[in-house]
């Protein structure tokens, strides 16, 4: 939560987030933990209480799995209170099986191996551990934490310095059968729990390699277990997930055997053992846990056929603590001595261990990381016992795991290896020629999948080597690969696409600058590429890059890794990404980029590959666009900086794909954008091609582009769209300019000409566009031909909003319509082909307001929303630059238009656009310079929004906007718009909007109940709102409901107090039209309506009534349904609407009558009722066919 509530805080605050939502001081719980361990005598019977009290115990150790050792201090008062309910004689069993289960909690947080040693294990402990397993259900799966912690306590016991015959005494029971002994039965129960299929399986196998390796049962059981163990192995396969446990279990105990046993004992079984695990072939498995257990064992048995003793030739870089390296110089004399001794004593390395080393091997390509990791660490062990020719085989053979015919997997266990090797000092430094060179390939390590590609884990892997060079060997060794591995770490911790691997990198570099404090400077690029810094991939391409490329050791580095593998990467935004980069980086080496760089892309920018194709055209575009920024600050033309072959190469990469046809199909959605970006970029770098052919080919380009938007894929079109308006605008700033500022005048005519004949395709997309590149077009270009666009975009407008379709294109020519106007300019007495002026400003304003009230709808919603949004946009920026260029062609009837609209959107419910009109409308209100004038009600206004509210109001929370946007209703010249916009709030389905605008409407209204004439007039808005838009869905149902909360709250109780009031006449004569819809939502909420009108006095009740009763009698059963269960409500509420005599009988028909019965039934209970409520019976109508209606 804390990382969210940094938002946009910066890097110091989202580090500061994390360090303090990770980083904990101490057990601050321990309180409640002692009062949780406490009530568990009192919830042990409940299972509510129970899962309660363990669930909150969870959560709170939960928080300490990171950082364990924390409870180290807390851990034995947490154990001994447990423990105390688990020895206790009047402890139930569900108190004991809950006391394990929070023992198991906390061991799970902590770790077994740290644990287990709170387990009290003397002698007295034995029996009882050992009745109380025996006692246990080794298939009741709610009690398996009993069962683990049992038998880690076991082990533990295990560990009593005396022989357990002592324990047994005399071990003829009563009866004269012998009983077993302690011995057999601890066997017993580790054999039978390695066999099950839940975690007590791993606690047993711990109990074996505690129990099996005393002194005593060594001798006695050893040979006897193991065989069991043997047969085990080989008599059952990985086809069934019970024999795979009991494998998984077998192995376990096995592997943790030879870890803990003594070299000595188990030397004779190893080669027995070995043989078993060869005939099984776990390798083949396709269980990665059998694999990783047969890699481990296997690794286990290497080191018992070694020597434990420390290679005399591995590197020694010295200790990393002071003190110890001060100690070690007082022993530095005995020391030699012994290494002496030992480099003498040579002996013979037993065929086995070859074994094992290839297995390891084999290990190192497994498909599982856990399996590469386990072979890796083993590959590290066994080396360490070797000589050194032997050593630097199995180097050899690790070497060989990076060869381009080997998978991904294997250059991940390769990278694991050698990071182990380097990391126990058993690479020594004359093997760095040949390990550094592999350790940079793995850096950069990609291999294209499908639509992906694999090799991150390569990457995250060859970090994690240089990082434990780093601290494995002295300066002065890696001095020779300094350049080289920097280089390499700083590329991936920049460019690289996964995250993890930038932050990897960025350690790994860090660690060498700490350690080696020879990497070229170190500690200033630390400072920028941090852990935080490379998370963000934008932030690392475009400022971080640029940063590191300052310093020339790393520029030409960095430049020849963009252009050789990322701009041909499959990840287009990678490709993109290093086209920007290599535009940023063009200022460091200019000259390299000019003489060297762009002629090695220009041929691939024609090349057959079409990643690399894209990725080339976007650079030599971007590189060309940076050399030439570059040549303003110098006064060099960019022919001066470029030679001319590569410009010739430059323009004439469209004629070559053209050609080849390369604008089609799939490649076409890459190319076209690519070419419109190169097309940009040159005219913008002023290209020395006007009048030239390849002109014509451009332009041809771009026009056969906006034809052809809707043959690619969705995901593409808007980002061609882009590329395709800003490839025109600068081709025409640049080429079309007979003179400055005067168009020529023959292109002028054709591009406007086929844009707006465009606005009328058939296609959207070619509308949209059309408009769009009508609105990018220079001012010279747009002088003359105004009218000509203005009203081809209009009409596109008026018609497309009538027919419902073309949204989209709607849109782009709202936006357009401001872009063109801003760039003619506005001038009241200009010409309508020029400028914009008196004569056609209300069109502007009036095809502008029309956008306002888009509400067209389709299967993706309100799509009349993006017209609306692009409406207030432009209005905003036409009006902005009317009041400041022409203040007086702005009419007070287009001001007050305009802000009534806003005011409208201001109250609607949909908070984004709520929130952009609210924001619009303060700016409009507020700006100075220029100030827009005529705004209704402009004292009124600014009361009521200060200049404070245009950066503390938020629009998008309802519970701020609706307070400040109601009191617009109390302005008469805002009212009418501000109530339509409250009224699809008020009558809405999101609850929050419903809530407040509802609440602040209401309180508007109390406010004004006193106040008769304020109150009619509200009261004659409200019908105009009905009366305008009775056949309008959108607003007259939202409308009724707001009505009927209206009625609810007694905001027209006024009126009620008068018979007859006219505005109670004209809502009934308008409810009464709503009565003929079909609509089922519309009929339910006009009879909520009805129900609500009868409160007002006089003939207005009868005919209300009348019309109740009639729609008892509706053509629909849901409505006569509806219609009765709102009635029965009315009178209960509104109890003098009837006479008392007949209320009961009145309320009994409406309840117990089934209303959804056929009509003739129907009709008749209504007859009776209208008889009880003196209301005239409706009659039935005549019509020319035969069938007669209700």
């Amino acid at each position: 939560m804390a990382l969210s509530e940094t938002g946009n805080g910066g890097e110091g605050g989202e580090s500061d987030a994390i360090v303090q939502t990770c980083l904990l001081g101490g057990f601050s719980e321990s309180g409640e933990t002692r009062a949780l361990i406490s009530s568990l005598a009192e919830v042990h019977g409940d299972t509510v209480t129970t899962e309660s009290a363990t669930q909150r115990f969870l959560v709170i150790m939960n928080r300490y799995q990171e950082q364990p050792h924390l409870l180290d201090p807390h851990l034995e008062w947490m154990f001994n209170m447990i423990l105390e309910f688990i020895r206790s004689e009047k402890s139930p069993p569900s108190l004991v099986h809950l006391s394990f289960k929070f023992l198991y909690i906390i061991c799970k947080v902590r770790g077994y191996k740290i644990f287990m040693q709170l387990f009290p294990h003397e002698v007295a402990d034995v029996q009882p551990v050992l009745d109380l397993l025996f006692r246990q259900d080794p298939k009741d799966t709610e009690t398996w934490e009993t069962r683990y912690m049992l038998l880690l306590w076991l082990s533990m016991t295990c560990l009593i310095p005396f022989d357990l015959s002592r324990l047994d005494g005399h071990l003829e029971s009563d009866s004269g059968k012998a009983r077993e002994s302690t011995m057999d039965r601890i066997l017993a129960i580790a054999k039978s729990y390695l066999v099950v299929s839940d975690s007590p399986r791993d606690a047993a196998s711990v109990l074996v390699s505690k129990f099996i390796t005393r002194p005593d049962v060594k001798q006695k059981r050893l040979k006897d277990f193991l065989d069991w163990n043997l047969t085990t192995i080989s008599q059952t396969n990985d086809q069934s997930m019970r024999e795979i446990m009991v494998l998984d279990g077998a192995l376990q105990s096995l592997a943790k055997l030879f870890k803990h046993g003594k070299r000595d004992d188990l030397l004779q079984y190893a080669p027995t053992i070995l043989q078993c695990l060869e005939q099984k072939h776990l390798s083949e498995s396709s269980q990665a846990m059998l694999r990783k257990l047969g890699v481990k064992l296997i690794q286990r048995l290497g080191l018992t056929f070694l020597k434990p003793r420390l290679a005399t030739w591995r590197y020694q870089r010295g200790s990393r603590s002071l003190a110890a390296n001060l100690a070690m110089s007082q022993s530095a004399t005995a020391t030699a001595e012994v290494e002496t001794q030992e480099q003498e004593e040579d002996y013979d390395i037993p065929e086995e261990v070859e074994t094992v080393i290839e297995h390891l091997l084999v290990g190192l390509k497994d498909k599982e990381t856990i399996v590469r990791w386990s072979a890796a660490k083993g590959i590290g062990r066994v080396t360490g016992r070797l000589p050194k020719e032997l050593a630097d085989e199995v180097v050899g053979s690790v070497l060989d795991c990076f060869s381009f015919q080997e998978t991904d997997n294997a250059w991940h266990g390769g990278c694991l290896a050698l990071a182990e090797l380097g990391r126990r000092g058993l690479l020594l430094p004359s093997r760095l020629t040949d390990v550094v060179p592999l350790i940079i390939k793995s850096l950069t390590y990609e291999e294209k999948r499908g639509a992906c590609s694999v090799g991150s884990n390569v990457r995250d892997a060859a970090c994690y080597v240089c990082w434990s060079f780093a601290r494995a060997y002295e300066p002065k060794e890696l001095e020779p690969f300094v350049t080289q591995i920097a280089n390499a770490l700083l590329i991936t911790a920049v460019f690289d696409r996964n995250v993890n691997c930038r932050r990897a990198a960025s350690a790994a570099f860090q660690e060498n600058v700490g350690r080696q404090g020879t990497f070229p400077h170190g500690i200033d690029i630390v400072t920028a590429a941090d852990y935080y810094a490379v998370g963000n991939l934008n932030n690392c391409y475009l400022n971080i890059s640029v940063y590191i490329a300052s310093f020339p050791e790393y520029t030409k580095a960095m430049i020849d890794h963009l252009v050789a593998m990322k701009i041909n990467h499959w990840d287009v935004v990678i490709r993109e990404l290093a086209t920007k980069a290599l535009h940023n980086l063009t200022p460091q080496a200019p000259d390299y980029m000019a003489t060297t760089v762009l002629p090695q892309l220009l041929p691939m920018a024609v090349a057959i590959d079409l990643h690399g194709r894209h990725g080339a055209i976007l650079a030599c575009a971007e590189i060309t666009h940076a050399l030439y920024k570059l040549g303003l600050q110098t006064n060099r033309t960019v022919l001066d900086i470029i030679s001319s072959e590569c410009v010739d190469a430059l323009k004439n990469i469209h004629q070559r794909l053209q050609d080849r046809k390369q604008y089609r199909g799939f490649g076409g959605e890459l190319m076209r954008p690519a070419m419109c970006g190169l097309i940009e970029r040159l005219s913008l770098s002023k290209m020395p091609f006007k009048d030239d052919p390849v002109i014509t080919g451009w332009q041809w380009l771009i026009d056969d582009t906006i034809k052809s938007l809707h043959l690619f894929s969705s995901g593409a079109k808007d980002g061609i769209m882009v590329s395709v308006v800003s490839a025109l605008s600068a081709l025409c700033e640049e080429y079309y300019q007979a003179q400055p500022g005067q168009a020529d005048s023959e292109m002028q005519t054709v591009l406007v000409s086929q844009y707006t004949e465009g606005l009328k395709s058939p296609q959207i997309l070619t509308r949209c566009g059309s408009a769009l590149a009508l609105g990018c077009l220079p001012r010279f270009m747009i002088h003359s031909k105004l009218k000509q666009i203005l009203d081809g975009l209009q009409q596109m407008c008026i018609v497309s909003q009538k027919e419902g379709n073309f949204t989209e294109a709607r849109r782009d020519a709202v936006r357009a319509i401001a872009q063109v106007c801003m760039k003619a300019g506005a001038c009241a007495s200009g010409s309508t082909d020029s400028a914009l002026c008196s004569e056609n400003v209300a069109e502007v304003y009036g095809a502008l307001l029309n956008g306002m009230n888009d509400y067209t709808t389709d299967s993706r919603g309100d799509v009349g929303a993006w017209v609306r949004e692009a409406a207030m946009t432009s209005l905003m920026d036409v009006t902005m630059l009317v009041a400041s260029s022409a203040p007086e062609i702005l009419l007070p009837d287009l001001v007050k238009c305009m802000m009534c609209c806003l005011a409208q959107q201001a109250a609607e419910k949909i908070d984004r656009y709520r929130a952009h009109a609210g924001n619009i409308f303060l700016h409009l209100l507020h700006s100075t310079e220029p100030a827009v004038p005529h705004i209704p009600h402009r004292e009124e206004l600014l009361n009521i929004f200060p200049v404070e509210a245009t950066t503390s109001l938020n629009w998008n929370a309802p519970s701020q906007a609706f307070q400040y946007i109601t009191q617009l209703l109390g302005l008469p010249q805002y009212q009418y718009h501000t109530l339509l916009g409250l009224t699809v709030s008020v009558g809405g389905i999101t609850e929050s909007t419903v809530h407040f605008s509802s609440q602040s409407l209401f309180d508007y209204l109390k406010g004004i109940q006193d106040d008769s004439a304020a109150l009619s007039q509200f009261g004659d808005t409200l019908l105009s709102i009905f009366r305008d838009n009775l056949r309008n869905d959108r607003v007259s149902i939202p409308f009724l409901k707001m009505l009927n909360q209206m009625l609810a709250n007694s905001c027209f109780e006024i009126f009620t107090t008068q018979e007859n009031h006219q505005f109670c006449v004209d809502l009934l004569t308008l409810c009464k039209e709503i009565k003929k819809s079909k609509n089922i939502s519309k009929l339910r909420a006009c009879v909520a309506v009805f129900c609500g009108l009868i409160q007002f006095q006089g003939e207005v009740r009868k005919k209300v009534l009348s019309q109740l009763l009639m729609l008892l009698c509706h053509s629909f059963p849901v409505i006569r349904k509806t219609t009765a269960s709102q009635m029965y409500e009315m009178l209960l509420t509104y109890d003098d609407v009837i006479d008392p005599e007949v209320l009961d009988d009145v309320m009994t028909l409406l309840s117990d009558t089934n209303w959804e019965s056929d009509l003739a039934t129907v009709r008749t209970h209504k007859n009776q009722l209208c008889d009880w409520l003196g209301v005239p019976k409706p009659q039935l109508v005549a019509k020319q066919s035969p069938a007669q209606v209700s």
